[in-house]
């Protein structure tokens, strides 16, 4: 992992997280003492595609899910008790 000093990391700040961006953390280091490292955020879209199908086998949706109360709901806008 690279070590830049405070004035080089302002002077090239713009290259140097385009390189973080790339899977090239750094560390800002001043009098030769690192401070911080800088690395990557994953984006929204690594997050997503890291929760898709978690859910997958736990639940199981049955065939006449779509017509399930079919024949109450209705009832239940017109004010009728069912």
């Amino acid at each position: 992992m690279q070590t830049i000093n405070i004035h080089e990391a302002k002077t090239h700040l713009s290259r140097l997280i385009a390189q973080a961006q790339h899977g090239e953390p750094f560390v800002i280091a001043k009098s030769g003492k690192p401070l911080v490292m800088v690395s990557a955020l994953p984006s929204v879209q690594d997050q997503a595609k890291k929760r898709l199908g978690f859910l997958k086998g736990t639940m199981q949706i049955p065939d006449d899910f779509d017509r399930m109360g079919g024949d109450v709901i209705p009832s239940m806008f017109a004010g009728d008790e069912a």
